[in-house]
């Protein structure tokens, strides 16, 4: 697996895929900068090196040409994160874009135009990946976020580069860290699969059953597996045609002698609002009218005791209805049981888009021993499928 690290930049010119789909306030501000920043190390080491570096980056869902998706806006913010100047071309491809890459002199930085405002982005097309890597000498890919699309700027040109394409410091730690939990993993292993859905986890279960020692299942999750075991679940979300299934993966558990934890009581709402009524109930006795939104104290206790005996950890998925003050008790408890564990040498991995925003929310990110920046690749990773971006890399 070829990194940076295996080059030296000296009078090159890198074009580096990097994922700065950052979120913009209405003034178009940016208002988290944690994409920009994991991006940082990548650029510095390029830098330092003598080398130049030549960004290219998605923003949005344009359709077109639209200003609001301009990567304009967010210049003055990348800018202060390299503390360097930041030069920026209106376009990605054509006459401008090529005149000041060429001119581009050692140690400076040059952001291109949303790759999206060209529907050959997204399209994979072969002639546009190709006027994207006549700007660079060495391609970089250091999104992560991206690498599960088979894009132009994360897959298709890298087949410009035969011997000059290597991954950033990013999506190499993204790659060894998934590997530390599914392939290189110290036991007692556990995943914590939390979020509404079996039937968005169901290819993530399959493929990790055989990784791991411990499952605990929270979220709405839950009560497909404890209505298919007979149990009452309210007014509760439930796949009701995922039933089968559930059943099923527990079996499959059994054979393979993964513990599957499932919460024992529930804070139950009678509305799905945060100053709705609630009460703590047996989840197997949810009553008509209420529903489940966060994991109960005798769960918490359970789950605690084996976070507590795992080396190492993944967690995908929060464990209530976190948005809601009145239901983040139990993903707040959850996340500060893995940092503890984090704490006394367990690896832990935190993965997938409400979890990583739950670890932000409540102040948790740095006691994490990794947090993945991909919501979306990670899942495919999980899968056991191999990430166009990534393979690109390493043929």
């Amino acid at each position: 697996m070829k990194t940076i690290n295996d080059f030296n930049f000296k009078d090159k010119k890198a074009i580096i895929r990097v994922d700065f789909n950052v979120p913009l306030d209405e003034h178009f501000n940016v208002t988290d900068t944690n994409r920009i920043e994991a991006a940082k190390p990548t650029i510095d080491k390029i830098l330092a090196d003598g080398g130049s570096v030549i960004l290219m980056s998605h923003l949005g869902r344009p359709k077109g040409k639209e200003d609001k998706y301009s990567l304009q806006h967010i210049v003055k913010t990348t800018a202060e994160i390299l503390g360097k100047p930041v030069q920026f071309v209106t376009d990605c491809r054509g006459e401008m874009a090529q005149n000041t890459a060429s001119n581009l002199k050692a140690g400076e930085v040059l952001l291109l135009e949303n790759l999206r405002f060209y529907a050959e982005e997204e399209a994979g097309d072969i002639a546009f990946a190709k006027e994207l890597a006549s700007l660079g000498d060495i391609y970089v890919n250091d999104a992560f976020g991206t690498a599960h699309r088979a894009h132009a700027s994360t897959t298709i040109i890298a087949q410009f580069f035969p011997e000059s394409k290597c991954f950033g410091l990013l999506l190499a730690k993204e790659i060894d860290s998934l590997n530390r939990v599914l392939n290189n993993s110290v036991k007692p292993v556990t995943a914590v699969l939390g979020g509404s859905k079996v039937s968005s986890k169901i290819t993530v279960i399959e493929n990790i059953l055989d990784k791991i020692d411990h499952m605990i299942i929270g979220g709405g999750m839950t009560f497909t597996f404890i209505k298919a075991l007979g149990g009452k679940t309210g007014n509760s979300i439930c796949e009701d045609d995922k039933m089968d299934l559930a059943l099923e993966i527990l079996h499959k558990a059994k054979e393979k002698n993964v513990h599957i934890h499932i919460p024992v009581d529930v804070v139950a709402a009678d509305a799905f609002a945060n100053d709705a009524n609630t009460q703590i109930v047996d989840v197997r006795e949810i009553p008509d009218g209420w529903q489940g939104l966060d994991a109960g104290p005798k769960s918490l206790e359970n789950f605690r005791e084996v976070i507590m005996n795992s080396k190492t950890i993944l967690w995908n998925g929060p464990l209530g209805v976190f948005e809601m003050e009145n239901f983040a008790h139990g993903t707040i408890t959850l996340g500060e049981q893995i940092a503890e564990a984090t704490r006394n040498g367990a690896f832990s991995l935190v993965g997938g888009g409400d979890s990583v925003a739950a670890v932000k929310q409540f102040g948790l990110e740095e006691k994490m021993s990794y947090v993945s920046t991909g919501g979306g690749a990670m899942l495919e990773m999980l899968e056991g499928r191999i990430l166009p971006g990534i393979a690109a890399i390493i043929d």
